[in-house]
């Protein structure tokens, strides 16, 4: 065989029938690609992840409700045809995404856990914080975000806040400062949260206070100056007073406002810029 000749045929490339022949399932069909330039292959999972899915699965889709019990783990080992320990591996991570519980005890087993929208924000607001120290996340993507949520959150409070509600956002409005935090930056973020929980939704709290957590850490608060305190107070003191006027538009709009102002002093005084993604 000469140099670069390929195996099995001659020097004037034609097939070699003194060759042994290629298995069938080894030679590509006229025509098509190697399977693996077809195919996109999805790596298989550990055997506890997929438990895990399949059961988060359930849960969510209420097949299993709050409070009621799976099955034992050799049952479940049966049921998915893995080990114990596989089962077990897989309750840990549900566990650890607090979809259930273990509890101890003859009456003992894994339950599901009742949902506690608290924990939930603080679980988002903790995979944010720490989000933040990759390259992934830009600060002027949170302060975009808000930007989205928060006057539409306005507006709705407008509309659909009591007088119990409307009391909430004026007190959080006029919260004076803490003597140990001079630039009010605690209250700042407070007022904000009350607006966002006057909308009666559960959802807008569930996403813009783990964007304030975040916030609180992120900006240097010497950087500000007392004077741009004072301003953001008497924008939240309007804010207050067009939601308990019920001037949805006008509440919207003095939110935009405001947050448009917050971004400059945030793209100054921010500790963390994250990723720069304008080149």
């Amino acid at each position: 065989m000469s140099p670069g000749q390929e195996p099995g045929t001659t020097d004037a490339g034609t097939p070699d029938a003194d060759a042994p022949d290629r298995p069938a399932a080894d030679r590509p069909a006229a025509g098509h690609a190697a399977p693996s330039a077809r195919l996109r292959v999805q790596r298989v999972r550990p055997a506890y992840r997929q438990v895990a899915d399949d059961l988060r699965g359930q849960i969510m889709r209420g097949a299993v409700a709050a409070g009621e019990r799976l099955p034992s783990e050799p049952d479940l080992a049966v049921a998915f045809g893995v080990s114990r320990s596989t089962v077990r591996e897989a309750l840990r991570v549900l566990a650890s995404q607090h979809l259930i519980e273990t509890r101890r005890g003859v009456r003992g087993g894994s339950f599901v856990a009742a949902p506690d929208p608290a924990r939930v924000v603080e679980d988002v607001g903790g995979a944010l914080g720490v989000l933040v120290t990759t390259p992934h996340l830009r600060m002027e993507d949170l302060l975009e975000a808000r930007l989205l949520l928060e006057p539409a959150a306005a507006r709705l409070a407008a509309q659909r806040a009591d007088p119990e509600t409307v009391e909430a956002v004026r007190i959080a409005a006029q919260a004076p400062r803490d003597p140990e935090d001079p630039t009010g930056f605690v209250p700042h973020m407070d007022f904000h949260t009350t607006v966002l929980m006057a909308t009666g939704n559960l959802m807008f709290t569930m996403m813009g206070q783990p964007v304030h957590d975040v916030l609180r850490t992120q900006l240097d608060r010497d950087r500000v100056a007392r004077s741009e305190w004072d301003e953001v107070d008497e924008c939240h003191r309007v804010i207050a007073g067009h939601i308990a006027a019920g001037e949805d538009a006008a509440a919207e709009e003095a939110m935009r406002g405001h947050l448009l102002d917050l971004r400059v002093l945030y793209r100054r005084a921010a500790r963390w810029r994250g990723p720069d993604r304008s080149t």
